[in-house]
């Protein structure tokens, strides 16, 4: 379909009708990057707004128009797809497969999105406004108050699912049916396993917010009462449904993340992966574990102290594989002969802010101190810790460390350095004093604020804004790599003589020995 009888396809047609899975993985990424900046303009404007106290630059309404898509954009729109995009590209590759194993579904899984979210950003030019009620829609507010855009980003909502349940079903076949001979399960590399169980977890959940998404639009359109009280309905349903789906999701966006750092920590420190098997048992164990703790995204509903406790209990409960990964990374780390180029400061910079993201999230599971954290900005400072300083940075890493293998060219080290160093002081100076905000009281999703936040606002507006603008130095490296620039070798690390591009991170069979000049 890519090609025709008088040779490969050009231009357009190349990568409308393109089966390549390097081609539809670059589509993914590129597409990823555009939404990234489109959802980081939003919060720019959100953080403009609340560069100081009183209304100045927008109306409240247009604010949670911006809260709303911000949320939206960023985790369906770039991280997701940003996944999908890596994934397409190495899980081939990873496995020694030629392609993947449903090429036009992979075609057709891409191109749904470009429509999906052009229809979902075309809702602001719409009568009453784009969607305004927060990007976890509860209802009633996304179905008895909403604006009448909210039809259109219920189609958009099923558009991306279809999308992102036909790349997981393609991602499942092609490494159950397409690994290289000899290639067992325990074999694979990390990233393949990640994204092998995260593409389970995508077709279990996808479906049940399809499920939340179709009850609104029948409470909107057709007379029913899902979630409304007064025809006999319950709008905590809707959170149920919500957070049955949205509580993997979360998880959906961290454990390729997990997959990415497990290949480079072993690249930069020489030595292959600590405790291969156990980070696979990790892995799964978080994912079944997601299903079973969506409540404690609930607390503050008044469910009884039986399921504040049970869920409280299971959600500590995750924090145990998770510290088994990072204790893992770190003796990976321990005694290697490391070396910080920028893929490995992004990983390590993952560990340890991603890390305060996961003490926070144990802080918010204790049911009596949620109560206090609830809608506040500390819960704004946790999941940003773990979605830009965890899933943001581990994506950057796997771009700046793959690079390399999909231009053929080398980056411009200084630069991407730079980058990365200007991404790390913005997003902690926006995200970090935030913590404090929160544990003050200031409320999120509100326009204006009391007096005694001012200062802090200020702090997380000003890394905002460097956070946002560091992102154009990398269109910078990304432009001048694709151009040209120091040919990529097998060896294209430097200091890594006699070690293979990448250390595969299921341990070699073979004594693993560190040449004397590395040492």
């Amino acid at each position: 379909m890519g090609a025709d009888h008088h040779g490969p396809a050009k231009g357009l047609t190349r990568w409308l009708f393109t089966t390549n899975h390097k081609d539809i993985g670059s589509m993914y990424l590129w597409f990823s990057f555009a939404m990234f900046l489109l959802g980081g303009s939003f919060a720019l404007v959100i953080r403009s707004e609340l560069f100081q106290p009183g209304l100045q630059l927008v109306r409240p309404e247009f604010f949670n128009q911006m809260t709303t898509m911000h949320g939206l954009v960023m985790v369906f729109g770039a991280i997701m797809p940003a996944w999908v995009g890596l994934a397409n590209w190495m899980v081939p590759l990873m496995i020694g497969a030629p392609d993947m194993a449903l090429p036009r579904m992979n075609n057709w899984s891409f191109w749904i999105l470009p429509f999906a979210f052009t229809m979902l950003s075309l809702t602001f030019f719409m009568d009453g406004g784009a969607p305004n009620f927060g990007w976890t829609f509860y209802a009633p507010l996304s179905t008895t108050y909403a604006p009448p855009s909210v039809t259109y980003f219920i189609f958009a909502v099923h558009l991306m699912g279809m999308s992102s349940i036909m790349g997981s079903i393609n991602i499942i076949a092609t490494i159950m049916n397409m690994r290289a001979p000899g290639m067992t399960y325990m074999k694979m590399p990390m990233f393949v396993w990640t994204w092998f169980i995260t593409a389970f977890l995508l077709i279990a959940v996808m479906p049940v917010l399809a499920g939340a998404v179709t009850m609104m639009l029948f409470d909107i359109h057709f007379g029913t009462s899902f979630f409304s009280a007064a025809g006999g309905g319950d709008p905590v349903l809707f959170q149920h449904v919500f957070w049955f789906f949205g509580h993997p999701e979360v998880y959906i966006m961290i454990l390729p993340a997990f997959g990415v750092v497990s290949e480079v920590l072993p690249t930069f420190s020489r030595k292959p992966l600590f405790g291969y098997s156990s980070m696979v048992y990790a892995t799964a164990s978080i994912a079944f574990l997601s299903f079973v703790v969506w409540a404690h995204h609930m607390y503050t509903v008044g469910m009884p102290i039986a399921g504040e406790l049970f869920f409280m209990y299971a959600t500590m409960l995750i924090a145990v594989p998770t510290g088994v990964k990072v204790f893992n990374w770190i003796s990976t780390m321990f005694r290697g002969s490391m070396t910080f180029e920028t893929p490995m400061l992004f990983a390590i910079a993952f560990i340890i802010l991603f890390t305060i993201g996961g003490l926070s999230g144990v802080m918010l599971s204790l049911a009596p101190l949620d109560f206090q954290y609830q809608d506040t900005y500390f819960v704004v400072a946790h999941f940003h810790y773990v979605l830009v300083q965890g899933a943001l940075f581990s994506i950057y890493c796997g771009v700046y460390y793959w690079l390399p293998k999909w231009t053929g060219h080398m980056y411009d080290e200084t630069l991407a350095k730079t980058h990365f160093w200007m991404t790390f002081i913005g997003v902690n100076t926006a995200f970090f004093p935030m913590h404090f905000v929160g544990l003050a009281g200031m409320p999120r999703r509100i326009p204006d604020y009391s007096l005694q936040f001012a200062d802090f606002n200020m702090l997380s507006s000003i890394g905002a804004f460097i956070t946002g603008f560091s992102q154009l130095i990398f269109v910078v490296v990304l432009l001048k790599c694709i151009k040209g620039g120091k040919s990529a070798t097998d060896q294209v690390w430097d200091g890594a003589q006699g070690l293979e591009w990448t250390v595969p991170s299921p341990a070699p069979y073979h004594t693993f020995t560190i040449p004397p000049q590395v040492r």
